[in-house]
């Protein structure tokens, strides 16, 4: 159990969890992972018999990270201290990871959530969005993102490197289990209200905020690469029918206009699948995300080399586009031009050159990305030989 001043509701939530154990006669300890209460609740912890572990980091995904650390079992059982979720009967928790679960979830939506155990924002807002944007990103079975109440192998936790130190933690958890295909699993589990009289740790924007965010940097996909491909076709179908000129939809005339607004879908979407390209490698490459088959073949086939070739085929395309425009001027003894028919090479060439330099430039910090670990460490200084004499 996480704790931070927990004083009023500690001792029944350790009374609860020890109650299950001595019913079910399961060897477990209760640990409580402290993160610098200043009310008492270390002494009230001890003297229930729970084992005190002091986290020095604040947050609440330090705390549990720190707990599940020094916990001493095959399991662990996580959940608030605030007397919400039922210690007292985890029997479900238990069968599953027995039946060889990896993470079980709770899932207060089909336990039950009595009156006032949840804001009316999170219960019908804010944990059924970041639950379906977290089923939509990861394809995970979980329905409730968010219950605090879970049980894992410790030993299947552990290795996915959970990092995040606050609220997002509990995403983290769900969806490194998910990437690294652990067996997931969901009981009903019920939320009461809390027993306290001070307002929760929680904060409803700043926390709601954080665990959107989280699930869309550890989504490369969804964050950078679809968005990137839809303005990327938008651009260049609109493109396409603007360049010989412009096109009329009934009373409605599209020109050069539309055309300009075109190529600057093509010129973010060209960069949001570059992005899209470059988080997915360093998120494989550092352990982030698991490495994915099909976008390591995909990663693999963009060479460096390649990337140059087709941007400099671009920027030649641009010079060239730039070049004739030039020359329609000149024809005109560089006097006035006809906008509709002159811009239109113009922002094609510059369409071209802006593109080609960003695609150079995202193809060498992705190779910067990719540069192998035994090549960086030949650019660490020599270390001292201790045994020589």
């Amino acid at each position: 159990m996480p704790c931070l001043n927990e004083a009023e509701t500690l001792a029944a939530c350790i009374g609860k969890a020890r109650g299950f154990l001595d019913r079910t006669g399961i060897a477990g300890e209760v640990v409580i992972a402290d993160n610098g209460s200043t009310d008492g609740s270390q002494d009230i912890a001890r003297s229930l018999g729970a084992r005190i572990v002091a986290i020095p980091e604040r947050g609440y995904g330090a705390a549990l990270a720190g707990g599940i650390q020094a916990a001493r079992g095959r399991f662990v059982i996580m959940g608030d201290a605030d007397d919400s979720y039922d210690f007292a009967n985890l029997d479900a928790f238990v069968a599953e990871l027995r039946d060889g679960a990896d993470l079980v979830m709770g899932n207060r939506f089909a336990g039950g959530i009595a009156p006032g155990a949840m804001p009316w924002h999170h219960r019908y807002i804010g944990n059924p969005v970041l639950s379906a944007v977290g089923r939509l990103f990861f394809r995970t079975p979980i329905g409730d993102f968010h219950c605090g109440l879970r049980g894992f192998s410790r030993a299947a936790i552990l290795a996915l490197n959970l990092r995040t130190s606050g609220m997002e933690f509990a995403s983290e958890m769900v969806v490194k289990a998910t990437l690294a295909q652990l067996d997931l699993r969901e009981v009903p589990t019920t939320l009461a209200k809390d027993g306290r009289s001070r307002p929760p740790h929680l904060r409803s924007i700043r926390d709601g905020w954080r665990h959107l965010r989280f699930l869309l940097l550890f989504s490369p996909r969804w964050l950078f690469l679809y968005p990137g491909i839809a303005l990327l076709a938008v651009g260049l179908v609109v493109g396409a029918v603007l360049l010989p000129g412009p096109a009329h939809f009934g009373r409605v005339s599209f020109d050069v206009h539309t055309f300009l607004v075109a190529a600057l879908c093509i010129i973010v979407g060209l960069q949001s699948v570059s992005f899209a390209i470059i988080g997915r490698r360093f998120a494989s490459r550092y352990g982030f995300i698991p490495p994915s088959g099909n976008y390591g073949r995909l990663l693999e086939a963009l060479t460096l080399e390649r990337i140059l070739l087709v941007a400099i085929i671009l920027m030649l395309v641009g010079i060239g586009a730039l070049v004739w425009g030039v020359g329609q001027w000149a024809a005109r003894d560089f006097g006035p031009l006809n906008a509709s028919r002159t811009l239109r090479p113009v922002i094609l060439a510059m369409t071209a050159l802006v593109s080609g330099f960003q695609l150079m430039m995202s193809g060498f910090m992705s190779s910067m990305i990719n540069i192998p670990i035994y090549e960086r460490r030949l650019a660490e200084p020599p270390q001292p030989d201790e045994t020589a004499p």
